[in-house]
């Protein structure tokens, strides 16, 4: 990406504070004291079903919350009048939408209009990465739902795995994250599949001189051209790391070894504001998981919707009327 193409994409972006809204991970104990058991249970069926749920409802949380913050809006549908989140081309790939929706359901059986879409979000992704071997913490709540969802703010909002450092810093800041939140939350590829699309521009053509981005590990380089070659099916792609079904450090070791999937993810390696935190990372595995919730229980605080401009919607795909 050039830099007047660069600086379109910073023009564009939303600025979305950190919430003044007052969350509290004790919300539900009256309302609705079994509303995490609930979506714990379902969140568990439904990867025990399919390995993929996991890694798709962990990216749904991350991209719901840099789109006009924490409000669920990733999963209002489209309507003839409006292309919402979910049809944006960023999120076309994360599907199990449906697993949310079955939460939902169970939910205002036991607790009509109570538990809102967007900290169902939340508290589900909190349960994959601790389904998948990964850290526990407490799930702040009382988020309100969004009313609006627009396909179009997908594109300017959402880091490519194209970025480089510069453009992802300035990204997570946009939204009150830190370059440590960066790099913790990029760990969030541990669980995880990418379609080709993503990163062949490292294998071909990748500058007017070189074919191959340098920063990949060649013999890495070699088994990403044969997983991606240029007529391939759409299918096609490659795990984030080496142990995609287990929320582990792996990612990391990945990285220091130039075996970096996105270019995005390489370019941790590359500056000295985060290299260290990769490192320190790859080496302490107890570290990088308090560093991880620490900065989930923060990104699940960007753009929280209150009473005044948000709701509980009674269904999570459709706006109330």
């Amino acid at each position: 990406m050039g830099y007047s193409s660069a600086t379109a994409v910073f023009l564009l972006l939303v600025v979305i504070p950190l919430s003044t809204a007052t969350l509290d991970s004790h919300y539900y104990d009256k309302s609705c004291p079994q509303a995490e058991h609930i979506i714990s249970e379902t969140i568990r069926n439904a990867s025990s079903h399919d390995p993929k749920v996991p890694a798709r409802l962990l990216r749904m949380f991350f991209h719901d919350c840099f789109v006009r913050g924490c409000d669920a809006s990733i999963l209002v549908d489209s309507t003839p009048g409006n292309k919402a989140e979910k049809d944006g081309k960023p999120n076309i790939s994360i599907r199990s939408f449906y697993v949310i929706e079955e939460a939902k359901a169970k939910l205002e059986k036991a607790c009509p209009r109570t538990v809102s879409c967007a900290d169902i979000i939340a508290v589900a992704a909190r349960d994959v990465v601790t389904q998948s071997g990964g850290p526990k913490w407490e799930v702040l709540k009382g988020r309100k739902d969004g009313k609006i969802s627009k396909a179009s703010e997908t594109k300017s909002n959402l880091p490519a795995p194209t970025f480089n450092i510069t453009q992802l810093i300035q990204s997570f800041s946009q939204r009150g994250l830190e370059i440590k939140d960066l790099v913790a939350l990029s760990g969030g590829h541990t669980l995880g599949f990418s379609h080709c699309s993503s990163f062949e521009s490292r294998l071909h053509k990748f500058t007017s001189k070189l074919d191959l981005d340098p920063s990949l590990n060649s013999a890495f380089a070699e088994s990403l051209r044969k997983s991606c070659p240029k007529h391939r099916n759409s299918s096609a792609g490659q795990f984030l790391d080496t142990t995609s079904s287990k929320f582990d450090n792996d990612y990391y070791k990945q990285i220091v070894a130039g075996k970096g999937v996105f270019g995005s993810d390489q370019s941790l390696l590359k500056d000295y504001r985060t290299k260290w935190i990769v490192e320190s990372f790859a080496r302490e595995e107890k570290f990088f998981f308090k560093e991880f919730a620490a900065s989930m229980v923060k990104l699940g605080n960007v753009g929280v919707k209150s009473n005044a401009d948000g709701e509980v919607r009674l269904k999570c795909n459709v706006v109330n009327h």
